[in-house]
């Protein structure tokens, strides 16, 4: 189911990139309709978050007043639920139904990332001085399929171009032009290099021992004389002459997490749905700042086009809180009107 999904997105994206010719706004509008997409679940979820926070109080006191008898305890709990027309699964059902699109779609993302470096690999092969195409810049970017950081070279190196699967070489080579595919051809790649693990071993050092040897590559991933190396983890941080970007992606999504937790009115129902006894108020402080730790090391460990999804994808559902918000308001606002008037009636 995920292959489909993710295949289907696949061609969505390239899809929205045939028309705008340039991946980092399609990536922009491709966030943009996963986010409409989620938003029936979105909804759901927030308007069950928002009724819980609402029983929350009556719980409480029940959790006070029957704090010896947890039988009791429990039965008036189910009791108020019922009363109150609230099932507890309602907050994070529908997002658990979204998890499958989302995880194709990262898939997706991750398919087309490792396809077009794989296709980049292929153009300097075949001579090109500049085998980055003018559809995967962006703003600052230079290369959206590699990180956003200077300590980043435009194109990837030879470790990240081993880890690429059989399948990935497959799908680049599809779609060379006839040009390029004579020339890998004089290299002894042709497409059956690539029809079994072993081959497609062998055929990645032929490219691996080529690569060494054009100068217009090495001068790509070259780093500047004197750079000192600081081991950082199991890598290293080096100041690249041709670097990709300026770490402002990373530095963005750490900075909009930050703001989303403390403004964000989504943020503050999740606060007030907590256990009553206070259970889960100290993981909720973690949360508070291990998820912008998180969001700078996502983007900082993934391409420029994942990271400009995580920054879009957080700011859409910061505006689409904002709305959500203001339209429960008026929903409660005009139930508690008709409330009211019907008592005034009587």
């Amino acid at each position: 189911m995920f292959a489909a999904i993710g295949n289907f997105l696949y061609g969505v994206l390239e899809g929205i990139n045939g028309v705008v010719q340039n991946y980092g706004v399609s990536i922009i509008i491709f966030t943009i309709l996963m986010r409409l997409i989620c938003l029936p679940f979105d909804y759901k979820s927030r308007k069950g978050m928002r009724k819980m926070s609402a029983v929350q109080p009556k719980i409480a006191a029940l959790q006070k007043k029957y704090q010896n008898d947890p039988k009791k305890l429990q039965q008036k709990q189910a009791e108020l639920m019922r009363k109150e027309g609230y099932n507890p699964l309602s907050g994070c059902l529908p997002l658990l139904l979204t998890w499958p699109l989302m995880i194709a779609m990262f898939a997706a993302m991750r398919s087309i990332a490792n396809e077009q470096i794989a296709r980049q690999t292929f153009a300097y092969l075949a001579g090109e001085t500049d085998a980055i195409r003018p559809a995967e810049h962006f703003l600052w970017i230079k290369n959206i399929w590699m990180t956003d950081s200077p300590f980043t070279p435009i194109v990837p190196n030879m470790q990240s171009l081993q880890l690429l699967g059989q399948d990935v070489w497959q799908k680049a080579f599809g779609v060379l032009s006839e040009g390029q595919i004579e020339v890998l051809k004089e290299l002894g790649i042709t497409i059956d290099s690539f029809a079994t693990k072993e081959s497609t071993q062998a055929a990645v050092n032929v490219i691996m021992t080529k690569l060494g040897s054009l100068d217009v590559y090495q001068a790509a991933i070259e780093w500047v004389p004197g750079w000192k190396e600081i081991p950082i983890l199991i890598n290293t941080l080096r100041l690249y002459k041709q670097w990709n970007g300026l770490l402002i992606l990373p530095v963005v999504a750490g900075v909009a997490q930050v703001l989303q937790t403390k403004y964000n009115p989504q943020m503050k129902e999740q606060q007030n749905v907590q256990p009553a006894n206070g259970q889960g108020k100290g993981m909720g402080n973690f949360m508070k700042y291990f998820f912008p730790i998180l969001s700078v090391y996502f983007c900082l460990s993934s391409n420029a086009g994942f990271a400009l999804y995580w920054v879009t994808s957080t700011a859409v559902m910061w505006v689409q809180s904002i709305i959500l918000t203001k339209v429960f308001e008026k929903q409660e606002a005009k139930k508690a009107e008709t409330v009211n008037v019907e008592g005034s009636v009587k």
